[in-house]
């Protein structure tokens, strides 16, 4: 199975097979899916978000699971529960559904708002919150230890959405990226412990146990003048 998007010439016939297998009846506004009626028309595009939603957990599992090298979308596929032709036609290939399985918004707190020595657990208790609403955080903890591209993803996710928000507190901005690995550490840290290992006594953490052990020592990564 090439992990490449089909022709536009084969892609009309596949999808409809794929649409039949899967009862994904397809895209808003896609004639194969065209149904009558109102109810019809509003079931597509739930319809179309459970199947997006189901590639894209299999495919965090799968790239976790096997790395990004030896996954593929017919083993993606097979975990989802559906045709491999549907992957192609919402991702295209492997490096499009790559890039949507390990997109990740961390939604970094303005720690300028805030007094200064507040920053670090204002920073702490926000990712423990961020973890535990959405799994992708963990789904791409487990690839980004497991492959190259995967550590690539999560390297990128720091540089450009942490690095900017510890710039502005800490009292060297051009050592924001060396503040930004050591705050890294202690927050990835944590987070292998405690949502991929499931080490006992970091799982048995309430967060404002959490927050009283990693923020003071965050605290001086991001603030302290020199070590």
């Amino acid at each position: 199975m090439s992990d490449h998007a089909p022709s536009a010439a084969g892609t009309a016939p596949e999808d409809a097979l794929a649409a039949a297998l899967s009862g994904d009846p397809g895209d808003p506004g896609d004639p194969a899916g065209q149904a009558p009626g109102d109810a019809a028309a509003a079931a597509r595009p739930r319809r179309s978000a459970a199947t997006r939603a189901a590639i894209l957990t299999a495919a965090r599992d799968r790239f976790a699971a096997d790395g990004y090298e030896r996954a593929t979308i017919r083993a993606i596929a097979r975990d989802a529960g559906i045709d491999p032709s549907m992957v192609m036609r919402y991702y295209g290939n492997k490096a499009g559904l790559f890039a949507a399985a390990s997109e990740i918004e961390v939604h970094a707190p303005d720690l300028t708002d805030h007094p200064r020595e507040e920053a670090a657990a204002r920073l702490v208790r926000h990712f423990l919150e961020r973890w535990e609403c959405d799994e992708t955080f963990t789904a791409m903890m487990r690839v980004g230890v497991t492959n190259e591209a995967g550590a690539e993803r999560m390297r990128g996710v720091f540089a450009e959405q942490i690095e900017p928000v510890l710039a502005a507190v800490c009292p060297v901005p051009e050592e924001a990226p060396t503040r930004a690995a050591l705050v890294a550490s202690q927050i990835l840290g944590m987070a292998l412990c405690r949502y991929v290992l499931h080490v006992p006594p970091a799982v048995g953490l309430s967060h404002d146990e959490v927050v009283a052990w990693l923020a003071p020592t965050i605290q001086r990564y991001l603030t302290a003048e020199r070590p």
